[in-house]
């Protein structure tokens, strides 16, 4: 007899081939048949009408201490995701010192926009080296499948103390920091990640350590990677966000072949009026590491994501432009008294309207299509899931004195949300299109875990079926199963995952292909010490399995735990990528 039998589904395995209707048997947490199970089950599960499909992968995230308080990485499961990678941009929880124990926690905070306070009380350091923080995930019991990338930052750090975040490392000290990656590697760390953008800072504010390190440092720690087959990079270059110069390609074709590995960044930019061009010389980046003879991949939020902000900690949206310094600077009584201020208003408003071109510039642009999210104040809770440029018409003002004026009402406790791509004009569309099914490009690059209340990219799964296939089709389903399931799995050289096949891990999604969506979003207080978060939950999600355990029915955890901590060498393989450009052929 079968554990499960899933009967009358139309199966998509995540390899691009077309769906067939069949049913999927599973013993002992693998795939054991695809077609007609003619075995009983010990569970039937009656998949009739609905879509069967692997568990979606999702290698970019910062689940690395959400995992330590909650088994469960919601929302990610929720969304049909079985298989996460965290450890990115750099940051990874291991290896620590005793005395570094705060120094990562604040900068995760900082880098990541978690609230320090729920990091402080979520986290207890129960390890010294990456194979014993391993051992403590695994003692957790993680929902879903979880691996982790060995980060700069904390490598650095390790070996030189305080002088990571100012110093050149010397021989000695790169010497020291090689070892240490390798005794990651071999414990299981999924691959090297750093990143060397200066606006990411520690809790003092100074840019994260990797900025201090020399090209050489980091091709010397990439070149690690080689001796553990089955290892990759994930690097974010300090140009991605102007499209990169030729020392930076440079760099990243050379760690690539000092690894023998791929390197993935993210992400793509679109609709970035500064620099039309820019997704075009991102996307080049791989063609300048496949003639270096390396492989680097660029990564995209696939979806039309949603952005939040608020005048309290939201680090998007406002906080970022300089004339608001005075209003965040003070506590939520001086905040309420600077935006009830005409004169500060006049100020700012003048500010909004002279900002250069940018990214500050187009969230000035999208303030009418801004959207009421969230509110503590109950006598605007009616307004939650109207347009800001509605009430201000109702109102008789201006969008941003409307905005000002309902942060004040609520004394902050009020959010907004945007959509960051405009869908109304057909040749951004076009691009995007275009951008989505270039062959370079892989799907992903979802942040769960970091920046809880700005954004909420881990509905990409869900959302991208109803933007991309349904509302207008970009991919056809079979295509968007692919590209969320075997591609970042063969990316990462995961085995046994991302396609549904006879002796794969039993990681499926069974969702029903007219309905499934995300949520509305919504703001949680469910953090350590009650701090809120961003929350949107899957639709149309039936059944969600893990290693043959269902975790997610009807919507919501089952209680169970089959997750594995994924280690490389046993859960990973050699990783080959010539099959990028040939699925698109």
């Amino acid at each position: 007899m079968l554990d499960i039998v899933i009967r009358g589904g139309s199966v998509v395995d995540g390899t691009g081939g077309p769906a067939v209707r069949a049913d999927v048997g599973i013993r002992d947490g693998r795939v054991v048949d695809v077609g007609d199970v003619g075995k009983s089950g010990a569970r039937v599960i009656d998949a009739a009408g609905r879509v069967v499909c692997p568990g979606f992968v999702d290698v970019h995230t910062h689940y690395d201490g959400q995992v330590l308080w909650d088994a469960t990485l919601s929302p990610s499961p929720l969304h049909g995701v079985t298989t996460v990678v965290a450890g990115n941009c750099g940051l990874s929880l291991a290896p620590v010192r005793e005395e570094d124990e705060d120094f990562l926690v604040r900068m995760f905070s900082r880098v990541e926009a978690i609230p320090l306070p729920s990091l402080q009380q979520g986290i207890s350091f129960r390890w010294r080296s990456f194979g014993e923080f391993l051992d403590v995930v695994a003692g957790v019991a993680p929902v879903v499948n979880v691996g982790f990338l060995a980060g700069h930052s904390a490598l650095r750090r390790s070996v030189m103390g305080a002088r990571a975040s100012s110093d050149t490392a010397s021989p000695a000290e790169l010497s020291s920091m090689c070892a240490a990656l390798d005794a990651a590697l071999a414990a299981g760390a999924l691959g090297f990640s750093s990143s060397t953008a200066t606006t990411q800072k520690d809790g003092d504010g100074v840019p994260t350590p990797p900025n201090f390190a020399a090209p050489l440092e980091l091709v010397r720690l990439a070149s690690v990677c080689r001796a553990h087959p089955g290892t990759s990079l994930e690097f974010i270059p300090a140009g991605a966000a102007r499209g990169f110069d030729r020392e930076e390609l440079s760099l990243m074709a050379r760690m690539s072949l000092a690894a023998n590995a791929p390197l993935n960044w993210n992400t793509v930019l679109l609709n970035y009026p500064a620099i039309p061009d820019i997704h075009e010389r991102q996307l080049a980046s791989f063609d300048a590491g496949a003639s270096a003879g390396g492989c680097v991949v660029p990564m995209i939020v696939p979806h039309n994501f949603r952005v939040r902000t608020d005048f309290l900690d939201s680090d998007v949206g406002f906080r970022p432009i300089a004339a608001f310094d005075e209003v965040f600077a003070s506590d939520v009584d001086g905040r309420v008294r600077a935006l009830s201020d005409p004169d500060v208003r006049s100020r700012l408003a003048k500010a909004m309207a002279d900002l250069p071109s940018g990214s500050a510039a187009m969230f000035r642009d999208a303030l009418p299509d801004l959207i009421v999210s969230d509110t503590g104040a109950p006598g605007l809770a009616a307004l939650v899931g109207r347009r800001v440029a509605d009430i201000a018409r109702e109102r008789s003002t201006s969008v941003i004195e409307a905005i000002f004026d309902l942060a004040v009402e609520a004394r902050l406790d009020i959010g907004f949300v945007r959509h960051t791509f405009p869908i109304d004009d057909p040749s951004r569309r076009a691009v995007r299109r275009q951008v989505l099914r270039d062959p370079r490009l892989v799907l992903g690059a979802s942040d769960g875990g970091a920046h809880v209340r700005g954004v909420v990219n881990v509905e990409y799964t869900t959302a991208s079926f109803r933007e991309l296939v349904r509302d207008e089709p970009v991919f056809t389903l079979e295509e968007l199963v692919q590209e969320l399931t075997s591609v970042p799995a063969r990316l990462y050289g995961l085995t046994g995952r991302g396609a549904l096949q006879p002796g794969a891990w039993a990681d499926v999604v069974i969702f029903d292909p007219s309905a499934v969506a995300s949520s509305p979003v919504s703001l949680a207080r469910d953090l350590p010490g009650g701090a809120a978060r961003l929350f949107s939950s899957g639709v149309g999600i039936d059944h969600v399995l893990v290693n043959g355990t269902v975790i997610v029915s009807g919507g919501a955890f089952t209680g169970d735990a089959p997750g594995r901590v994924l280690r490389s060498g046993r859960d990973t393989g050699p990783i080959r990528t010539d099959w990028l450009l040939a699925r698109r052929a």
